[in-house]
C-alpha cells in the first residue's frame, strides 16, 4: 500500500489546551472564538473565501496517540465499533468541523464555534455550502437515545491517549 503524507498548511489557536473540558462538538462552543493561523505560502488560497459565513476546518488529531476499534463513546457507556463514532484516536487521525468566519485579516482566520485544541495542525479549509453539504438522515444509529446530550458535553479525558 502506498504512503499518504500530509503537511500541515497552518495552524488552529483556541481556548482549549487539552481535550479534557474542550466540547465535544461545536454545538457545545456557540460563541466560543478561535484565530487560524494560515502558513504564508498558502495565504494566496484564502482569496474568496470570506464570502462564506461558515467553513470546514480539517485536521490532525495531534494529541491522539493508540486507537482501539471498540470504543466507548462520551455518550454511551457500552462499547461501540470505532467508526460508528466521532473518537479522534482513529487509525488516521483526522479531525473535521464547521466553523463559522468571522473576517479574514492577512493570513489569518476569525472564527466562532470552535471545538478544537490549541495548537491543532490545520490541513485544509473548505466551503461550508449548505445546499452541498446537508442531508437528511433517515437513521443516526445508538445516538439517537443520546442525541440531547450533547450540546453539553465536554472530552472527559479519555480518547486523547
Amino acid at each position: 500500500m502506498t504512503t499518504i503524507e500530509y503537511r500541515p498548511i497552518g495552524v488552529i489557536h483556541s481556548q482549549f489546551k487539552a481535550p479534557k473540558g474542550t466540547p465535544i462538538q461545536a454545538t457545545g462552543s456557540t460563541g466560543v472564538e478561535a484565530d487560524i493561523e494560515v502558513f504564508p505560502p498558502y495565504s494566496e488560497g484564502l482569496a474568496d473565501l470570506i464570502g462564506f459565513s461558515h467553513i470546514f476546518l480539517i485536521y490532525h488529531f495531534h494529541l491522539s496517540r493508540k486507537f482501539s476499534l471498540k470504543v466507548k463513546p462520551f455518550l454511551d457507556d457500552k462499547k461501540r465499533g470505532l467508526f460508528a463514532t466521532r473518537a479522534p484516536a482513529r487509525p488516521n487521525p483526522i479531525g473535521i468541523s464547521v466553523v463559522r468566519l468571522v473576517s479574514i485579516k492577512n493570513y489569518r482566520l476569525r472564527v466562532l464555534d470552535i471545538d478544537i485544541i490549541d495548537k491543532t495542525p490545520l490541513l485544509d479549509i473548505k466551503p461550508y455550502v449548505p445546499e452541498f453539504d446537508v442531508r437528511k438522515a433517515d437513521k443516526i444509529g445508538w445516538i439517537k437515545k443520546r442525541i440531547n446530550k450533547i450540546d453539553s458535553a465536554a472530552d472527559d479525558g479519555r480518547f486523547s491517549t
